[in-house]
């Protein structure tokens, strides 16, 4: 993907995972190409990636739309990361070598920055991240791809339904995680995995923050002129 694209899907997946537009929103392709000064192919090209990461909905012959996570759709979603990525955990207890630990200990340390930084966005997307890492360090394909489908399905359900403050937890609940797989204990790490996944689950709440009436264009302008004012790119 080019620069430019890179920076535009960059700005739709903040404002995404940010929780700053409302549900179901309609994302018209042709007003977006004039917002970004790209071909509509670009745009359609970021999209699908939206679509393929679930922060959009791409609906043939209707246009593309702001995922609706469902709170119903919570449990059997939790339910699937608590037995897929307890076995990760308990896997990788102890059989981590020193690269792996340095990367998880850089991770942890961006999670804490943009907790401090009080970028919203920033956390969930690295949350995901942090489980994507575990799932890499099994060196299964297959556990990736399965991995990567349900974080996905759970990063908008986060956004819509998770408090911003209870980020602060999500870091201090991975540093339970890291530090018994540091230490090679695998029950340790299965329980503090299962204990964190179950209580992103219940800190799940519906939100009356973001707007039904929220102008999407005008959000996704302000996005993009913040993102030109700090890294502008070449068309």
């Amino acid at each position: 993907m080019r620069p430019q694209e890179e920076a535009i899907h960059r700005t739709l997946a903040q404002i995404l995972l940010a929780g700053r537009l409302a549900p179901g929103s309609q994302l018209v392709e042709m007003r977006l190409a004039q917002i970004f000064g790209v071909s509509r192919e670009r745009v359609r090209k970021v999209l699908h990636r939206l679509g393929h990461e679930r922060l959009l909905e791409l609906v043939p012959n209707r246009g593309c739309f702001v995922s609706s996570p469902s709170l119903v759709q919570a449990r059997e979603i939790y339910d699937a990361r608590r037995v897929i990525e307890g076995g990760i955990a308990g896997a990788l207890a102890g059989r981590l070598d020193a690269g792996q630990l340095a990367r998880l200990e850089a991770h942890a340390r961006q999670e804490h920055e943009a907790l401090h930084a009080g970028d919203r966005a920033a956390s969930i997307r690295l949350s995901g991240e942090f489980h994507m890492l575990l799932a890499e360090f099994t060196g299964s394909p297959f556990v990736l791809r399965q991995l990567q489908e349900l974080v996905s399905r759970t990063s908008m359900l986060v956004a819509f339904f998770e408090p911003a403050s209870a980020s602060a937890c999500g870091c201090e609940e991975h540093e339970d995680i890291f530090t018994a797989l540091r230490q090679g204990d695998a029950a340790r790490a299965m329980k503090a995995m299962h204990v964190h996944l179950s209580l992103i689950e219940t800190r799940l709440r519906p939100r009356a923050d973001v707007a039904a009436a929220v102008d999407v264009e005008r959000e996704i302008e302000r996005a993009w002129a913040a993102e030109q004012a700090r890294a502008p790119q070449a068309a």
